[in-house]
């Protein structure tokens, strides 16, 4: 009776899916309970809501909490085992005919209390067996969570990697033309700079679409060693207490040392194009503006943020909360004409410029999704930046500018586009017949 007790006790204790005692055990909403490690690779290619492994029934939940019952019933169980697996004769104390209970930190051995003492081994360090193989089970756990989030991240990044080599070429594409057909309109006749810069522009291109597949294939096979470091740990942590202590080994030091190849920055160098600031000053406006909404009613950047850093630091709290925030709106706005002006943005942390529709701007929180907004934007999340254009968004692999940004606005054409004014380069221009609507120039910053 106590036998069948007892293995009734341990089933109830036993994961689902790898059929060991549990570690790290949570229980999913329709009561049944795994190891967490098991169900993190259970689910890991598994859509929201995902099934539960034994009755299928879909779980919203993915975060959950450790079923600290559970927990310390199994440490209960593992006590028990442990105990009855050091009460056997081969595990006494040739000498002193006592249990070996006591495990030495630095030889990895099982001692009895007296051969603790003894002059080989009382300047060591020692504790219990059950205490010091819960100490190394909860390392693993941690380790475990930690390098599960690494693969996490290591995914998320490769899916980045991979959509921006699919957009690599189309962006290149697109922007030479837009450029060489803005060079043109100043330089009718081909010369040799647009050839240079055609050449300059093939060269980089093919630079980074090389590095960018060097590193899509750097973080597929890191995914394959990190799952195979992580079913490492699951298995050291479901080895009998003993047998962990004395084959811990170096998997937690390689699990605490892996780096993630960092994603590639696939940013083209801006191309001087001459002539060109001297047209555009031909048609300088001087723009005031008027502070309109300050930092608590501004969801722009927060919008823009989540979009370009939430794939990739899905993990990490993305901080809303940035200092000095405001948007203001010129004081003048246009229903015809060339107009240009510049902008400083040197000391902003974030920043928008353009033009925005005229009507039913003021108070709008929701500014990225009014489609009214043609604004080019450079946002900043710890040591990244991105930039992009509104309506539609739109990501912008080119270096960032410093110092000034001017805007040129030609309301005939309905359009406006953006010059890098250090580097006399254009940035992007909006295509023609982009708006046909009274717009005003618009401006939103945050400084550091």
């Amino acid at each position: 009776m106590d036998s069948d007790i007892s293995q009734a006790f341990q089933k109830e204790l036993t994961c689902l899916i790898c059929i060991n005692y549990l570690i790290d055990p949570v229980t999913i909403g329709c009561g049944h309970s795994f190891c967490r490690p098991c169900l993190c690779l259970s689910w890991e290619e598994a859509q929201i809501p995902s099934p539960c492994p034994m009755c299928r029934e879909p779980s919203q939940a993915t975060d959950f909490k450790t079923n600290i019952l559970l927990k310390n019933l199994v440490a209960i169980a593992r006590k028990a085992s442990l105990w009855q697996f050091l009460s056997s004769e081969e595990h006494m104390c040739g000498t002193h005919k006592q249990t070996k209970k006591i495990f030495c930190e630095e030889d990895k051995n099982l001692l009895c209390v007296l051969c603790s003492h003894s002059q080989g081994h009382e300047a060591h360090r020692h504790c219990s067996i059950e205490e010091a193989a819960e100490e190394h089970r909860e390392k693993l756990i941690k380790n475990m969570r930690t390098l599960w989030k690494k693969i996490q991240q290591n995914q998320r990044n490769l899916v980045v990697e991979s959509r921006i080599i699919s957009q690599w070429m189309c962006y290149v594409y697109l922007r030479a033309e837009m450029t060489r057909g803005e060079y043109r309109k100043l330089h009718p006749v081909s010369c040799e700079e647009e050839k240079q810069y055609i050449e300059k522009l093939k060269k980089e291109r093919e630079e980074i679409l090389q590095k960018l597949k060097r590193c899509e294939a750097k973080m597929a096979q890191k995914r394959k060693h990190l799952k195979e470091l992580y079913q490492e740990l699951i298995e050291m942590c479901h080895k009998p207490d003993v047998e962990l202590l004395q084959d811990f080994g170096d998997t937690l030091t390689r699990s605490e040392s892996v780096q993630l190849p960092q994603l590639v920055n696939p940013e083209l160098s801006a191309w001087f194009i001459t002539g060109l600031m001297d047209k555009l000053n031909c048609f300088r406006v001087d723009i005031s503006f008027s502070n309109e909404i300050t930092n608590h009613n501004i969801r722009l950047f927060d919008n823009v943020r989540s979009l370009v850093f939430r794939h990739v630091h899905q993990d990490a709290s993305l901080s809303s909360d940035r200092s000095n925030y405001f948007a203001a709106w010129g004081a003048q706005s246009f229903t015809t004409g060339k107009h240009y002006w510049e902008l400083d943005v040197n000391d902003c942390w974030d920043w928008a410029l353009g033009v925005c529709k005229d009507s039913g701007i003021r108070g709008n929180s929701k500014l990225i999704g009014s489609g009214d907004m043609f604004l080019l934007l450079c946002v900043k999340e710890g040591n990244h930046y991105g930039l992009l254009t509104t309506s539609p968004i739109f990501p912008h692999y080119i270096e960032k500018p410093l110092g000034k940004v001017g805007v040129f606005l030609d309301f005939e054409s309905g359009s406006v586009s953006f010059v890098n004014v250090a580097k006399s380069s254009l940035m992007w221009k909006y295509p023609t017949g982009s708006f046909n609507f009274p717009v005003r120039p618009f401006f939103c910053t945050g400084h550091t």
